[in-house]
Protein backbone atom coordinates (compact mmCIF):
# COMPACT_ATOMS: atom_id res chain seq x y z
CA UNK A 1 0.00 0.00 0.00
CA UNK A 2 1.15 3.58 -0.58
CA UNK A 3 1.70 5.89 2.37
CA UNK A 4 -1.60 7.72 2.91
CA UNK A 5 -3.00 10.30 5.29
CA UNK A 6 -5.23 7.58 6.73
CA UNK A 7 -2.25 5.36 7.54
CA UNK A 8 -0.49 8.34 9.16
CA UNK A 9 -3.58 9.03 11.27
CA UNK A 10 -3.57 5.40 12.42
CA UNK A 11 0.12 5.55 13.36
CA UNK A 12 -0.43 8.85 15.19
CA UNK A 13 -3.40 7.51 17.14
CA UNK A 14 -1.59 4.29 18.15
CA UNK A 15 1.39 6.30 19.38
CA UNK A 16 -0.83 8.71 21.34
CA UNK A 17 -3.04 5.99 22.85
CA UNK A 18 -0.31 3.48 23.52
CA UNK A 19 -2.05 0.44 22.05
CA UNK A 20 -3.78 -0.81 18.92
CA UNK A 21 -6.98 -1.51 20.86
CA UNK A 22 -7.23 1.98 22.34
CA UNK A 23 -6.48 3.57 18.96
CA UNK A 24 -9.11 1.40 17.28
CA UNK A 25 -11.72 2.51 19.83
CA UNK A 26 -10.83 6.19 19.27
CA UNK A 27 -11.06 5.77 15.49
CA UNK A 28 -14.20 3.62 15.70
CA UNK A 29 -12.43 0.78 13.92
CA UNK A 30 -11.78 -2.84 14.83
CA UNK A 31 -8.23 -3.56 16.10
CA UNK A 32 -7.58 -6.08 13.31
CA UNK A 33 -8.07 -3.33 10.69
CA UNK A 34 -5.37 -1.22 12.33
CA UNK A 35 -3.06 -4.21 12.66
CA UNK A 36 -3.50 -5.01 8.96
CA UNK A 37 -2.80 -1.39 7.93
CA UNK A 38 0.38 -1.18 9.98
CA UNK A 39 1.71 -4.55 8.86
CA UNK A 40 1.02 -3.78 5.21
CA UNK A 41 2.79 -0.43 5.56
CA UNK A 42 5.77 -2.12 7.24
CA UNK A 43 5.96 -4.63 4.39
CA UNK A 44 5.79 -1.95 1.72
CA UNK A 45 8.44 0.18 3.41
CA UNK A 46 10.47 -2.85 4.51
CA UNK A 47 10.89 -1.43 8.01
CA UNK A 48 9.53 -2.19 11.48
CA UNK A 49 7.45 0.74 12.71
CA UNK A 50 6.36 -0.51 16.15
CA UNK A 51 8.09 -2.54 18.83
CA UNK A 52 5.23 -4.75 19.96
CA UNK A 53 7.02 -6.23 22.95
CA UNK A 54 5.43 -5.37 26.26
CA UNK A 55 2.01 -3.92 26.96
CA UNK A 56 2.54 -0.63 25.14
CA UNK A 57 3.10 -0.23 21.41
CA UNK A 58 6.28 1.81 21.01
CA UNK A 59 7.59 3.37 17.84
CA UNK A 60 10.93 2.21 16.52
CA UNK A 61 13.43 4.82 15.40
CA UNK A 62 12.16 4.38 11.82
CA UNK A 63 8.58 4.79 13.05
CA UNK A 64 9.48 7.96 14.95
CA UNK A 65 11.13 9.43 11.84
CA UNK A 66 8.09 8.62 9.72
CA UNK A 67 5.58 9.98 12.21
CA UNK A 68 7.54 13.15 13.05
CA UNK A 69 7.38 14.21 9.42
CA UNK A 70 3.98 12.64 8.91
CA UNK A 71 2.41 14.82 11.59
CA UNK A 72 3.39 17.91 9.61
CA UNK A 73 1.46 16.45 6.66
CA UNK A 74 -1.55 15.73 8.86
CA UNK A 75 -1.54 19.30 10.19
CA UNK A 76 -1.21 20.72 6.68
CA UNK A 77 -4.06 18.53 5.46
CA UNK A 78 -6.28 19.61 8.35
CA UNK A 79 -5.49 23.27 7.70
CA UNK A 80 -6.29 22.77 4.00
CA UNK A 81 -9.62 21.14 4.84
CA UNK A 82 -10.52 24.08 7.08
CA UNK A 83 -9.58 26.61 4.40
CA UNK A 84 -11.66 24.74 1.81
CA UNK A 85 -14.67 24.69 4.12
CA UNK A 86 -14.29 28.38 4.91
CA UNK A 87 -13.84 29.23 1.23
CA UNK A 88 -17.07 27.40 0.51
CA UNK A 89 -18.67 29.53 3.25
CA UNK A 90 -17.52 32.72 1.52
CA UNK A 91 -14.16 33.45 3.20
CA UNK A 92 -11.25 34.09 0.81
CA UNK A 93 -8.26 31.75 0.97
CA UNK A 94 -6.05 34.88 0.85
CA UNK A 95 -6.54 38.63 1.00
CA UNK A 96 -3.72 40.84 -0.29
CA UNK A 97 -3.50 44.31 1.26
CA UNK A 98 -1.02 47.01 0.26
CA UNK A 99 -0.40 49.82 2.75
CA UNK A 100 1.11 53.20 1.89
CA UNK A 101 4.09 54.01 4.10
CA UNK A 102 2.25 57.13 5.31
CA UNK A 103 0.51 54.75 7.76
CA UNK A 104 2.95 53.16 10.23
CA UNK A 105 2.59 49.38 10.33
CA UNK A 106 2.07 49.39 14.10
CA UNK A 107 -1.25 51.15 13.44
CA UNK A 108 -2.33 48.26 11.20
CA UNK A 109 -1.50 45.61 13.81
CA UNK A 110 -4.66 46.11 15.96
CA UNK A 111 -6.79 45.81 12.81
CA UNK A 112 -5.13 42.49 11.95
CA UNK A 113 -5.60 41.29 15.54
CA UNK A 114 -9.32 42.10 15.39
CA UNK A 115 -9.63 40.20 12.13
CA UNK A 116 -7.84 37.18 13.59
CA UNK A 117 -10.40 37.03 16.40
CA UNK A 118 -13.01 36.29 13.75
CA UNK A 119 -11.05 33.06 13.03
CA UNK A 120 -11.82 33.26 9.32
CA UNK A 121 -8.94 31.09 8.12
CA UNK A 122 -8.11 33.71 5.48
CA UNK A 123 -4.39 34.28 5.00
CA UNK A 124 -3.41 37.96 4.98
CA UNK A 125 -0.56 39.13 2.76
CA UNK A 126 0.48 42.67 3.73
CA UNK A 127 2.87 44.67 1.54
CA UNK A 128 4.11 48.26 1.68
CA UNK A 129 4.51 50.72 -1.19
CA UNK A 130 4.98 54.47 -1.64
CA UNK A 131 2.85 56.88 -3.73
CA UNK A 132 2.07 55.45 -7.20
CA UNK A 133 3.39 52.03 -6.16
CA UNK A 134 0.26 51.61 -4.05
CA UNK A 135 -2.09 52.20 -6.97
CA UNK A 136 0.08 50.10 -9.24
CA UNK A 137 -0.25 47.12 -6.90
CA UNK A 138 -4.00 47.19 -7.49
CA UNK A 139 -3.75 47.76 -11.22
CA UNK A 140 -1.34 44.86 -11.72
CA UNK A 141 -3.35 42.47 -9.52
CA UNK A 142 -0.71 42.27 -6.80
CA UNK A 143 -3.19 43.51 -4.20
CA UNK A 144 -6.93 43.34 -3.60
CA UNK A 145 -7.11 46.37 -1.30
CA UNK A 146 -5.02 49.49 -0.68
CA UNK A 147 -4.97 51.41 2.60
CA UNK A 148 -3.64 54.97 2.73
CA UNK A 149 -3.22 55.53 -1.02
CA UNK A 150 -2.21 59.11 -1.88
CA UNK A 151 -4.05 61.49 -4.20
CA UNK A 152 -6.98 60.30 -6.32
CA UNK A 153 -5.34 57.49 -8.24
CA UNK A 154 -4.43 57.25 -11.94
CA UNK A 155 -6.97 57.89 -14.70
CA UNK A 156 -6.98 54.18 -15.55
CA UNK A 157 -8.55 53.49 -12.15
CA UNK A 158 -10.87 56.48 -11.87
CA UNK A 159 -12.39 55.71 -15.28
CA UNK A 160 -12.75 51.99 -14.64
CA UNK A 161 -15.63 50.22 -12.92
CA UNK A 162 -13.17 47.56 -11.73
CA UNK A 163 -12.05 49.67 -8.78
CA UNK A 164 -13.68 51.68 -6.03
CA UNK A 165 -12.18 54.29 -3.72
CA UNK A 166 -13.15 56.39 -0.76
CA UNK A 167 -11.35 58.87 1.49
CA UNK A 168 -10.05 57.52 4.79
CA UNK A 169 -9.07 60.91 6.17
CA UNK A 170 -6.84 63.93 5.84
CA UNK A 171 -3.06 64.08 6.18
CA UNK A 172 -1.58 67.26 7.67
CA UNK A 173 2.02 67.95 6.66
CA UNK A 174 4.63 69.79 8.69
CA UNK A 175 8.03 71.06 7.56
CA UNK A 176 10.61 69.91 10.09
CA UNK A 177 14.37 69.75 10.57
CA UNK A 178 16.71 68.47 13.25
CA UNK A 179 17.83 71.05 15.86
CA UNK A 180 21.34 70.91 14.38
CA UNK A 181 20.14 71.75 10.86
CA UNK A 182 21.02 75.28 9.59
CA UNK A 183 17.34 76.04 8.93
CA UNK A 184 16.40 75.34 12.55
CA UNK A 185 17.66 78.73 13.72
CA UNK A 186 16.23 80.84 10.89
CA UNK A 187 13.52 83.21 12.11
CA UNK A 188 10.18 83.59 10.39
CA UNK A 189 8.56 81.54 7.64
CA UNK A 190 11.11 79.96 5.31
CA UNK A 191 11.00 81.11 1.66
CA UNK A 192 11.33 78.52 -1.08
CA UNK A 193 14.61 79.99 -2.37
CA UNK A 194 16.21 79.45 1.06
CA UNK A 195 14.88 75.90 1.46
CA UNK A 196 16.17 75.06 -2.02
CA UNK A 197 19.78 75.58 -0.87
CA UNK A 198 19.56 72.54 1.45
CA UNK A 199 19.16 68.88 0.69
CA UNK A 200 15.66 67.47 0.93
CA UNK A 201 14.82 63.98 2.11
CA UNK A 202 12.20 62.23 -0.01
CA UNK A 203 10.45 58.86 0.21
CA UNK A 204 11.00 57.35 -3.23
CA UNK A 205 7.98 56.46 -5.34
CA UNK A 206 7.93 52.65 -5.68
CA UNK A 207 5.85 52.58 -8.86
CA UNK A 208 7.48 51.15 -11.97
CA UNK A 209 4.83 51.59 -14.63
CA UNK A 210 2.75 54.61 -13.63
CA UNK A 211 4.11 58.17 -13.82
CA UNK A 212 6.11 58.90 -10.68
CA UNK A 213 4.69 61.12 -7.96
CA UNK A 214 6.65 63.64 -5.93
CA UNK A 215 5.53 65.68 -2.97
CA UNK A 216 6.98 68.94 -1.65
CA UNK A 217 10.23 68.93 -3.63
CA UNK A 218 11.57 72.12 -5.18
CA UNK A 219 12.96 72.23 -8.70
CA UNK A 220 16.73 71.79 -8.69
CA UNK A 221 16.90 70.90 -4.99
CA UNK A 222 19.45 68.27 -3.98
CA UNK A 223 17.59 65.19 -2.77
CA UNK A 224 18.32 62.18 -0.61
CA UNK A 225 15.84 59.49 -1.64
CA UNK A 226 14.96 56.85 0.96
CA UNK A 227 12.63 53.80 0.78
CA UNK A 228 9.78 54.88 3.07
CA UNK A 229 8.36 57.66 5.21
CA UNK A 230 9.73 55.90 8.27
CA UNK A 231 13.20 56.08 6.71
CA UNK A 232 12.58 59.73 5.79
CA UNK A 233 11.76 60.51 9.42
CA UNK A 234 14.92 58.72 10.56
CA UNK A 235 17.06 60.67 8.09
CA UNK A 236 15.61 64.02 9.14
CA UNK A 237 16.07 63.19 12.81
CA UNK A 238 19.73 62.57 11.98
CA UNK A 239 20.01 66.00 10.33
CA UNK A 240 20.60 64.54 6.86
CA UNK A 241 18.13 66.86 5.18
CA UNK A 242 14.87 68.77 5.46
CA UNK A 243 11.35 68.23 4.27
CA UNK A 244 7.68 67.76 5.03
CA UNK A 245 6.50 64.93 7.24
CA UNK A 246 2.99 63.81 8.20
CA UNK A 247 2.23 65.56 11.48
CA UNK A 248 1.11 62.27 13.03
CA UNK A 249 4.68 60.93 12.54
CA UNK A 250 6.55 64.09 13.43
CA UNK A 251 4.51 65.31 16.42
CA UNK A 252 6.12 63.14 19.15
CA UNK A 253 9.59 64.14 17.98
CA UNK A 254 8.68 67.83 17.81
CA UNK A 255 7.28 67.64 21.33
CA UNK A 256 10.46 65.96 22.56
CA UNK A 257 12.73 68.51 20.85
CA UNK A 258 14.20 66.01 18.40
CA UNK A 259 12.70 67.94 15.49
CA UNK A 260 11.99 71.64 15.00
CA UNK A 261 8.80 72.61 13.19
CA UNK A 262 9.30 75.45 10.73
CA UNK A 263 6.70 77.58 9.00
CA UNK A 264 7.18 78.06 5.25
CA UNK A 265 6.05 80.91 3.01
CA UNK A 266 4.46 78.41 0.67
CA UNK A 267 2.69 75.95 2.93
CA UNK A 268 2.14 72.43 1.68
CA UNK A 269 -1.60 71.79 1.41
CA UNK A 270 -3.15 68.98 3.41
CA UNK A 271 -3.51 65.70 1.58
CA UNK A 272 -5.85 62.77 1.85
CA UNK A 273 -5.35 59.06 2.41
CA UNK A 274 -7.63 56.80 0.42
CA UNK A 275 -9.01 53.31 0.71
CA UNK A 276 -9.18 51.51 -2.64
CA UNK A 277 -10.24 48.01 -3.61
CA UNK A 278 -11.24 45.75 -6.46
CA UNK A 279 -14.99 45.93 -6.98
CA UNK A 280 -15.00 42.25 -8.05
CA UNK A 281 -13.66 41.16 -4.63
CA UNK A 282 -16.78 40.27 -2.64
CA UNK A 283 -15.56 37.71 -0.13
CA UNK A 284 -16.32 37.94 3.58
CA UNK A 285 -12.77 39.02 4.48
CA UNK A 286 -12.92 41.95 2.07
CA UNK A 287 -16.35 42.93 3.39
CA UNK A 288 -15.08 42.74 6.96
CA UNK A 289 -12.16 45.11 6.25
CA UNK A 290 -14.34 47.53 4.27
CA UNK A 291 -16.86 47.66 7.10
CA UNK A 292 -14.22 48.13 9.80
CA UNK A 293 -12.36 50.77 7.81
CA UNK A 294 -15.57 52.74 7.35
CA UNK A 295 -15.91 53.23 11.11
CA UNK A 296 -14.72 56.55 12.51
CA UNK A 297 -12.79 55.06 15.43
CA UNK A 298 -10.64 52.92 13.13
CA UNK A 299 -9.97 55.83 10.76
CA UNK A 300 -8.84 57.92 13.74
CA UNK A 301 -6.53 55.12 14.92
CA UNK A 302 -4.86 54.99 11.54
CA UNK A 303 -4.47 58.72 10.95
CA UNK A 304 -4.67 60.57 14.25
CA UNK A 305 -1.82 62.71 15.57
CA UNK A 306 -0.58 61.50 18.99
CA UNK A 307 -1.32 63.87 21.85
Amino acid sequence: MNLTLESLRILDEIDRRGSFAAAAAALDRVPSALTYTVRKLEEDLDVLLFDRRGHRARLTSAGEELLNHGRHLLQAAEALEQRVRRTAAGWEAELRIVVDSVIPFERIVPLIAEFDREQPGTRLRISAEVLSGVWESLLTDRADMAIGAAYDGPDAMRMSSDFRTRVLGGIEWVFAVAPSHPLAGVAGPLPAELIQRYRAVAAGDTGRMLPGMTSGLLSGQETLTVPSLEAKLTAQLAGLGCGHLPRMLAAPHIAAGRLVEKATVEAKPAGAAHLAWRSSARGKAMKWFLARLSEDDMKRRLLETPA
